[in-house]
């Protein structure tokens, strides 16, 4: 069972304590079929400029993403640029360019109308909505948003939660959308606006996943080298994604397995700039890390 994801392809230029990358490959649909893609068949949907590098185009074909729905226009590519200091959760935007992103209007060619997932990246409410209108009948919709779609944008957004199964955001963002420091009291406000289920990432504090009658909370894997944290979240719902479309699996139980799988490409991604980690992993990396994770997180019960 395949996904389709709408979102972002940027070049990048990030500054960490531990180096910098510049015009580097990025994009919130980037990150994310480079990770569900170890698990399931991936179609992106986004927009680029002229200047886009044919590398990355030969990287997307390498990982058999199909990019039917990569548009390519006159212009430059959307870029952003950041730096992390040492409180890696917190990104600081130095420049936003949009570029070709302005005016963008997705279409779901033909070849993803049908995809059994659909994931809506972080960009305009409006826009994901559009996406939604086109779609056939996938048997899961999850999105992504973002504090300046929050802050600009509150009602578009609130009118996806209505429409779809799964939202996946960060634990500010839950606070701002609601208003509630508590995220066990911001999530239920945030349930009550439709969506069935909550994923709220935590960064190096994990993850907490709520519906209205169970909560599961997994911790993030502790590693000794971080390098760049962008991506990761993107990565995380990559991972989550796609194994849910692997298995088919909406259970509980196979929800909160793909919360550990979605951790486990989110822990390799950090470890280098860009997708370079992303590059050179094997799916028996995954494999051995995934069982690292599960004995991290096993105990006994009470005797």
């Amino acid at each position: 069972m395949g996904i389709a994801v709408v979102g972002t392809v940027a070049l990048d230029t990030v500054e960490t304590p531990f180096g910098r990358a510049e015009d580097v490959l990025g994009g919130s649909a980037t990150y994310f079929s480079a990770s569900a893609g170890f698990f399931t068949d991936v179609s992106l949907v986004a927009v680029v400029g002229d200047d886009f590098p044919e590398e990355h185009i030969r990287f997307f074909q390498s990982r058999d993403i199909n990019i039917d729905g990569l548009q390519r226009k006159e212009g430059k590519t959307f870029h952003w640029r950041g730096r992390y200091g040492y409180d890696l959760n917190e990104a600081e935007t130095v420049d936003t360019q949009l570029n070709v992103l302005t005016g963008f209007s997705p279409r779901l060619p033909e070849s993803c109308r049908d995809a059994e997932f659909l994931f809506l990246a972080n960009i305009d409410p409006d826009l994901q909505m559009q996406v939604l209108e086109q779609a056939k009948k996938p048997a899961l919709v999850a999105c992504d948003s973002m504090n300046f779609w929050i802050s600009s944008k509150p009602e578009s957004l609130k009118n996806v939660l209505k429409r779809v199964d799964l939202a996946i955001i960060n634990e500010g963002e839950a606070r701002q959308l609601t208003g509630e420091p508590n995220l066990v009291k911001a999530s239920k406000i945030i349930l009550s606006l439709g969506c069935g289920r909550l994923v709220i990432k935590r960064g190096e504090y994990g993850v907490l996943m709520f519906t209205n009658d169970t909560v599961f909370a997994a911790p993030a894997y502790p590693l000794e080298e971080v390098f760049d944290p962008t991506g990761a979240g993107d990565t995380f719902a990559g991972g989550f994604m796609g194994y849910l479309a692997n298995s088919g699996d909406l259970s509980e139980e196979g929800y909160r397995q793909a919360i550990i799988f979605g951790s486990v490409m989110a822990s390799f991604n950090v470890e280098d700039f860009s997708l370079e980690r992303m590059k050179r992993l094997s799916y028996r990396e995954i494999e051995a890390r995934y069982r690292n994770f599960r004995y991290l997180t096993t105990f006994r019960d009470i005797i």
